[in-house]
Order: structure tokens, then sequence, then C-alpha cells
């Protein structure tokens, strides 16, 4: 199945450089529709009011964290079926076991090219 570049996607890093790295590598896919957040609670507030077909989030930030922003998203009705890839700059083991067993859809580990984001992208959209 072909890539729908026209979901909206939501990104969400306490970094404004991560969140800039991320936007260019959507858009070199071929996305348009990106929204940006600075930590979880800002990011439940636009799930909350947007639907968005994708959700990619970093997991270390300030004052929710990525994994506990996932573990509302998953408990939440409403956004529970959103796909959602987390991004970190740690490839623990016990960390990508937290994360599957909070529902994660996928699993990135910093970097990451534009051709890594786009099989993920596409191994939890397709």
């Amino acid at each position: 199945m072909a890539l729908d570049c026209t979901t909206p996607v939501l990104i969400v890093d306490d970094y404004k450089t991560m969140l800039r790295i991320i936007r260019n590598l959507l858009a070199q896919i071929g996305f348009a529709d990106i929204d940006e957040a600075s930590d979880g609670s800002e990011a439940l507030g636009k799930m909350r009011e947007k639907r968005y077909g994708l959700v990619i989030s970093d997991w270390n930030m300030e004052p929710m964290t990525g994994i506990e922003l996932l573990r509302e998203v998953r408990s939440d009705e409403n956004l529970n079926r959103t796909p959602f890839i987390m991004v970190t700059a740690e490839s623990k083991a016990e960390n990508v076991i937290m994360a599957k067993k909070a529902g994660v859809s996928n699993y990135i580990v910093k970097p990451f090219t534009a051709d890594t984001l786009k099989a993920k992208i596409e191994a939890v959209t397709g």
C-alpha cells in the first residue's frame, strides 16, 4: 500500500532543532500537514482537537514524557488507534520492551535518515 502523505502528522519533541529535523525529513518524504508540540501534555491537547494519522514523539521530555504520552493515548478510546512512533537516543532493550508493552507502533533510534523514517511510517500505516 502506498504511503498516504496527506495524513496529518503530529511531531512531539522538546528540542526545537529536533522538531525542525523531523519536519524536514517528513517534508522530504512528501508530508505537508505537520503539527508540532513541545511536550506530551501539549500533544495530548492537540490530539483531542484534531485527528492525526500519525504521532512521532521523543521519549525524553518534561513535564510529560513520550512514554507517558503513549500510555495516555492508548488509554483514550478516541485516540488509541493512532499509529505512534517513539524516537529516542537510547536503544536500551528495557526501553524498547517498556514502549512495546505501552503499545508503541514502532521505535526509531536517533540519528536516523528520511529512508529509515519512511520505512517505519510505512510499517505502521500500511
